[in-house]
């Protein structure tokens, strides 16, 4: 039994991995401004480590389930604090088996809190998030716009790029043959070195880069997600597409040029501090046709990602580092 605490808030998001790490740094404020708070956080079984660190933060791996096994599963928490604690829960998800969990907690006289994922207009996904706090009576507001990461200076080192070209919708992501030149234009730069990001499954493709163009290496399916996130944190920048890769670099404090097609970070889902201007896009008037990059193109061939040219997103990544040195 945790000993204490005023307020034990269940925290809950169960999937989506970017939008579980934009989660990190509002949770990380919260608990923060209060100490006198637990928060555990019901979240998928492979971003445990993105959240160690905090005292009074606790994540508990939460593996998809029907809302009846969720709450057997949940339920018990509310016992595992002193009697005179308060148990709430903080819904961060808000998708139809959290909508009935939510019932089940209520049907048995626990406060929840939900967020509002409709709201207009349209706010970051962060934002909506630390309301969600503010309904649960919390100290620590966001009252301002966080300031934006700024690039670690070089002092003579190498300087290390990491790219993450995939995306879960094709919507989302760049055409591999267009990134494998921007791949190619960094590697002429012989005080770059730079990493690939990626699921096992992707290893292959992204090996055949690396054996075409020098200081390039392979991460994916190298090590734990734990050894990941070491190595995301070392970088310099992250190319990436709107996935969950910017948000792990988001989280971890990483500049991120970041490639939008079908989707815009107007929409909520930019990420945690980084620059407006890093976004690499294009200006058409069909955009953004997605909210999540999952519709067909009305157009063909999505010309809001195969029409980026590869020279503009090399010159946003070296547009970081001008004057930082």
């Amino acid at each position: 039994m945790a000993m204490g605490y005023r307020k034990h808030i269940l925290v809950i998001r169960l999937s989506a991995f970017g939008d579980v790490a934009i989660l990190r740094p509002v949770l990380w404020h919260r608990a923060e401004a209060n100490p006198d708070c637990l928060f555990t956080l019901a979240g998928p079984p492979r971003l445990e480590p993105l959240f160690r660190g905090m005292d009074n933060v606790r994540y508990l791996p939460t593996p998809k389930a029907a809302p009846r096994d969720l709450y057997r599963t949940l339920a018990p928490l509310k016992t595992d604090l002193d009697s005179g604690a308060t148990f709430m829960v903080a819904d961060m998800h808000h998708v139809n088996r959290v909508i009935v969990l939510d019932w089940l907690f209520r049907l048995h006289g626990i406060p929840v809190h939900t967020i509002h994922k409709h709201d207009k207009p349209v706010r970051p996904t962060w934002r909506r998030y630390d309301e969600v706090f503010d309904r649960c009576g919390l100290a620590g507001h966001m009252q301002e716009a966080p300031a934006c990461w700024e690039p670690k200076p070089s002092a003579g080192r190498m300087r290390t790029v990491g790219i993450a070209p995939f995306a879960q919708h094709e919507g989302k992501r760049y055409p591999m043959a267009l990134m494998e030149q921007v791949v190619a234009r960094l590697a002429e730069d012989d005080t770059l070195c730079i990493q690939l990001f990626g699921s096992p499954a992707e290893a292959a493709l992204l090996q055949a880069w690396a054996d075409r163009y020098p200081r390039v290496e392979v991460m994916a399916g190298k090590g734990s997600f734990e050894e990941e996130l070491e190595r995301i944190a070392a970088l310099d920048v992250m190319v990436s597409m709107d996935s969950s890769n910017l948000h792990f670099a988001s989280a971890l404090g990483v500049p991120v040029v970041s490639i939008w097609g079908a989707t815009h970070p107007s929409r909520g889902f930019y990420g945690w501090r980084q620059n407006p201007d890093w976004a690499v896009q294009l200006d058409m008037p069909c955009r953004p046709c997605s909210r999540y990059g999952n519709k067909p193109c009305r157009l063909g061939g999505y010309p809001c990602l195969s029409g980026i040219v590869p020279d503009e997103v090399v010159k946003k990544v070296y547009s970081l580092w001008e004057g930082n040195d």
